[in-house]
């Protein structure tokens, strides 16, 4: 099976990788930061305004490659301090409705881009339609 990328209009990759790309009915999106694809810069201080930016980045690639929020399966959110659980929660929820996609979060030390707080990657199955 051959992968093609997802043409995107988010910033330039921070390293040899592309944010998305479709492999068959499936589109595996890379750890996406909180980054607004405008300005280049985070879309805030806080890990609220963070994930709301980082899940608008998901799904601008998902749809770009044909998708949608329902097609997501699974989300993993990689976050710096586990003690923001509760306000990253909270704008997932406002983000995805139910049924909700499969989600992994996981605790880690740091991200390459200075003052990120978390970033999100996902998959989404598009076979079904």
């Amino acid at each position: 099976m051959s992968r093609s990328l997802v043409d995107s209009t988010l910033f330039d990759p921070i390293g040899p990788y592309s944010h998305a790309v479709r492999a068959g009915d499936q589109v595996f999106v890379s750890g996406t930061p909180g980054v607004d694809p405008a300005t280049g810069q985070l879309a805030g201080p806080g890990v609220y305004e963070q994930t709301v930016q980082a899940i608008r980045n998901v799904l601008a690639l998902v749809q770009a490659a044909g998708a949608t929020e329902r097609d997501i399966a699974h989300v993993q959110v990689n976050l710096v301090n586990v003690a923001d659980f509760a306000e990253m929660n909270r704008a997932y929820a406002e983000h995805f409705t139910q049924p909700y996609p499969a989600r992994t979060v996981i605790g880690i030390a740091a991200l390459p881009k200075p003052g990120a707080l978390l970033t999100l990657n996902a998959v989404a199955v598009t076979s079904e339609r």
